[in-house]
């Protein structure tokens, strides 16, 4: 169906016409152009460029980002500014680079009130860009970036490096700067206020195999040389913070210069949630005795703590306090709320009795990770000035975020997210996964309920979660740019940036495409059985979607400069093609075995393709390995995949298992009608004049003999596609109705097919044409084959309560978009009050008790004390609450996750045939709706459930102007 997604991709379209030329800051007014304009400032043109010029005596990470800039432009224009700190030797052309309070000029400019700094002094990360026309003596021009502070001063510095054209994955990514003889600063006054959100950083995290085998071999270690590609990255995406690698490593003691580099650069390091007082885990294990127990060892552990302390007392850091189990476990049995306040008691004694400036502003900070959430809700505290980091279950769904009081604490509160986990129910660590619409939905609730002090994400490897992480990491920055229908500008802006305006709309579609195909079903999770065979061509369209997005994303591929390929392969090639092979391969297996059942000579077919895709898989990951990019990024797809039985991810990749069947000598007919499990018992086909279905039946041959086959039928409004031919192994025949020679009512007819000279089956084919009402005449949706399917965003009536009301996602979920409730901190509501309310008008055949299978997102109930409800009836019944986590078991958690939804079951009545209207209407806030299906009785058996259900809108409704 042409949902509104595509519709928006057709507005980007047309939006790309009047689009700037590659190279811009995403978000931003474009401030640097290729020519002049009146009042315009000259960085680079006919071979000459503007002097850089940094107070020597400004943050030294400020100067090193400035010779950045430097070679940006050089990497664009081929000219290398010269660079100068020498205040007395400045003159012409200028740009001039300072942090307030630390650059002479810079304070001078201020003095004499040739800049204006109201709106950031003293502010956070805050930077103005402006051009100034003789702002000292010998200076004609200038282009003056001046921070409020040294990562204000560097993010201005690195805005200049994006709207000049170098993409801040121009080395992670091998994305390719254009060439441009001139550049051009648009005379004007550009402000980048405070960030939304304080400290925003990535968690390198379950970094083995990839990461360590390619930091490894390319460093020999997680040292300074390392890191400098990590911390300049951050900079660029205008990030803060980072929690380094740790299973194997130890940040401070691998490489002295490790810390004393971050802050340098200016980035804010932190330790994980289970690593208090900035000491590594390895750390411990390199050095440390006695058990990791505080009440057994605490003299140990207090001297271990204060090491780390004092090793960082200078350097700009968080203090993750609290205490876990060693390696990342539950504490002990015995460990219990008292002793915990103590330790963090004497976790804050250490860091006083240290005290240093910096020390002083360092935030400390409780990680409130999976069992330790449980301490605090019984009753565990830290003081208020410790920031409260909430976390998410590990795959993406946030379990808590501040009530009104706590939203008063003056260390605040953060999110610990994840794009990548190790754990239960299965590891996801090979490959993007991670839609961004569902980012912006969780972080949206974090921001609104106040975690807005920290946002730190894992992701893994770093590698290929490039897409997702600067999302995250913008969002966080300036969410207010960003809301939720933004998401397919942010991913447009994304793509034109890194590869030009030519192909930016494909790109965009490609990577929200394959994105959210991933996002409802995560590679690890994939088996045969996982989209069904048999009902709703599941897995025929499955397959068809990925080998349609694969084939569109090597058109593209053909189509783009050679320079560019190898960013391209990483970013979007690769994932597609990677994805589309292991979602064919277990469909490969799962027909293999379903066919191996029925007796199909054509399942050792199946068997040989999965062995081919198995192939496949392997060297597509060698060719990332191996030939990408000269080999640059060898090992970085080292991630096993295939083949997992529980959690933990296999030691190699393993094939799924495939069987092989003998046929029979001679021909042997089969035929098996669509939706029937095997060739046994009654075969049927059943058709409505709503959905005018096409259904098939597959001709299929036990043995290797070939033979001839006829099909006919008793009745003339039954077509055939074909009604003879040579089936060899196999022949799929499409069937439908002519619906011109049907009579109103049911209709029953049969399909007779013969082998020559051999046994025949019978089909039997029911069809219904309904006059009351028609399709032309239908107002809503209506019943086929027994239920009712239908997407969230196609309401066909809305009420609001007030300021509280419904409003869509685009794009969110596993099929169209999510409905969910603005404002999301709106109060909970009884059901006996007026409430935000959707409907959806459908017409039944029938009457009785129904089921309603209600398909929403996985959100946790993040708010304590309450559930996750929502209230639906028909027509004017009362209301009947619905908790949608009142089975909220380990396992029940597990299936959610695992599905990328949750389903709900109701039962609900309606005493008699013809229209009637679902409301759903909001008792709390949070919940995200993707789909309903109403049932009589039960649905056949899939992943994604049945296809939304025929419906006609007439243009007076709320739905027709949707």
């Amino acid at each position: 169906m042409f949902s509104r997604r595509h519709f928006a991709f057709a507005w980007l379209l047309l939006m790309a016409i009047a689009s700037p030329a590659r190279g811009y800051a995403l978000g931003q007014p474009r401030f640097v152009n290729h020519t002049a304009s009146t009042g315009s400032f000259t960085v680079a043109a006919s071979g000459r460029t503007a002097t850089l010029y940094v107070d020597h005596e400004d943050f030294p990470g400020v100067v090193r980002a400035a010779q950045d800039l430097q070679a940006d432009v050089e990497r664009v224009t081929g000219l290398k500014p010269g660079f100068i700190s020498n205040s007395d030797a400045v003159s012409g052309t200028v740009i001039l680079i300072g942090t307030i309070s630390k650059s002479r000029l810079i304070d001078r400019l201020i003095k004499e009130h040739k800049l204006n700094v109201e709106t950031i002094k003293g502010k956070w990360e805050s930077s103005i860009i402006q051009v100034i026309d003789k702002p000292i003596p010998g200076v004609d021009r200038a282009l003056v970036i001046a921070g409020s502070d040294k990562r204000g001063t560097i993010f201005g510095i690195y805005d200049l490096s994006e709207q000049i054209g170098v993409s801040p994955w121009y080395w992670w990514a091998d994305v390719p700067i254009t060439h441009k003889d001139s550049l051009y600063v648009q005379a004007g006054r550009y402000v980048q206020g405070e960030p939304a959100v304080k400290y925003r950083g990535i968690f390198l995290n379950d970094e083995a195999p990839a990461l360590t085998g390619w930091v490894n071999a390319n460093y020999g270690g997680y040292n300074h040389k390392f890191y400098e590609k990590v911390f300049e990255l951050l900079l660029r995406l205008r990030a803060n913070y980072l929690w380094p690698a740790m299973w194997g490593s130890a940040f401070n003691e691998d490489d002295p210069e490790n810390a004393r580099l971050a802050d340098e650069y200016g980035i804010v390091m932190g330790t994980s949630h289970h690593e208090p007082m900035l000491r590594a885990q390895q750390e411990w294990k390199r050095h440390g005795t006695g058990p990791w127990d505080y009440s057994a060892n605490s003299e140990v552990l207090n001297k271990f703590w204060s090491e780390g302390i004092d090793h960082n007392k200078n350097f700009e850091s968080t203090i993750t306090l609290g205490m876990r189990g060693d390696g990342d476990m539950p504490m002990t049995e015995g460990a219990n709320i008292t002793l915990l306040e103590t330790i963090v008691a004497y976790q804050r004694k250490i860091i006083a009795d240290h005290s240093t400036p910096t020390l002083k502003t360092d935030p400390q900070v409780w990680a409130l990770y999976k069992e330790v959430q449980q301490y605090y809700e019984k009753g565990m505290r830290v003081p208020d000035d410790v920031t409260l980091l909430w976390c998410d279950d590990n795959w993406g769904n946030i379990r808590r975020l501040p009530t009104v009081e706590e939203r008063k604490r003056s260390g605040g509160a953060g999110i610990y997210y994840h794009f990548d986990y190790v754990g239960d129910p299965r590891n996801y660590k090979w490959i993007n996964t991670n839609p961004i619409e569902k980012v912006w939905e969780q972080m949206n609730l974090a921001l609104n309920y106040g975690a807005d002090r920290i946002w730190i994400v894992n992701v893994g490897d770093l590698k290929p979660m490039e897409f997702p992480i600067e999302y995250f990491l913008t969002l966080a920055r300036n969410p207010e740019r960003w809301g939720k229908d933004q998401t397919l500008e942010f991913t447009r802006q994304w793509a034109a940036r890194e590869f030009g305006e030519d192909h930016a709309n494909e790109i965009a579609e490609l990577m929200d495409t394959y994105t959210r195909y991933n996002g409802r079903r995560k590679p690890e999770l994939l088996d045969v059985d996982t989209f069904s065979l048999i009902n709703y061509r599941e897995a025929d369209r499955v397959e068809n979607d990925w080998r349609a997005l694969l084939a569109k994303a090597e058109g593209v591929q053909k189509q783009l400069p050679e320079n560019e390929k190898d960013a391209y392969f990483e970013l979007i090639l690769h994932p597609i093609k990677a994805s589309a092979i292991v979602n064919e391969l277990y469909i490969s297996a799962g027909r293999n075995r379903l066919y191996a059942t029925q007796g199909r000579a054509d399942a050792n077919d199946f068997a040989i393709q999965a062995r081919s895709l198995f192939k496949a898989d392997a060297e597509l990951t060698s060719e990332y390995n191996h030939l990408l990019a000269h080999g640059k990024w060898n090992h970085m797809m080292d991630q096993t995949h295939l083949g997992y039985t529980y959690w933990q991810e296999p030691p190699l990749n393993v094939m799924p298992a495939v069987v092989e069947v003998q046929p029979a000598a001679e021909a042997r007919i089969g035929v098996i009608a669509e939706g029937a499990p095997d060739a046994i018992g009654v075969q049927y086909l059943s058709f409505d004049n709503f959905q005018r279905q096409t259904h098939f039946i597959d001709i299929f041959n036990h043995g290797l003999t070939p033979f001839h086959y006829s099909a006919s039928t008793n009745s003339p409004w039954i077509t055939l596609n074909e009604t003879s031919g040579e089936v060899e192994k196999e022949r799929r025949v499409e069937v439908s109705i002519d619906w011109a020679k049907i009579n109103s009512g049911e209709q029953e007819g049969k399909i007779i097919v013969t082998q020559q000279n051999g046994p025949s089956a019978v089909v039997n084919v029911q069809a219904t044409r309904s006059q009351t009402p028609s399709p032309e005449s239908l107002n809503g949706f209506v019943e086929s084959d027994g239920y009712v399917s239908i997407e969230a965003e196609h309401f066909t009536h809305v009420t609001s309560a007030g300021a509280v009301h419904w409003d869509r996602i685009p794009g969110y979920g596993a099929t169209f978009s999510g409905m969910t409730i603005f404002p999301v901190t709106a109060p909970s509501v009884a059901a006996s009050q007026a409430t935000a309310a959707l409907q959806y008008r459908m017409y039944f055949f029938d009457s009785g008790t129904l089921n309603l299978e209600t398909t929403l997102g996985p959100t946790l109930n993040f708010v304590p004390g309450r559930g996750l409800r929502f209230a639906v009836w028909f027509d004017d019944q009362l209301p009947q609450v619905v908790d949608s986590l009142e089975h909220n078991s380990e396992s029940d958690w597990a299936k959610a996750v695992s599905d990328g939804v949750r389903r709900v079951e109701t039962k609900l009545n309606i005493t008699q045939p013809g229209y009637h209207t679902l409301n759903f209407g909001m008792v709390d806030p949070g919940i995200v709706l993707e789909k309903f299906v109403v049932s009589a009785g039960s649905i056949k058996p899939s992943y994604l459930g049945p296809p939304e259900s025929f419906h006609n809108f007439p243009m007076n409704t709320d739905a027709a102007q949707k």
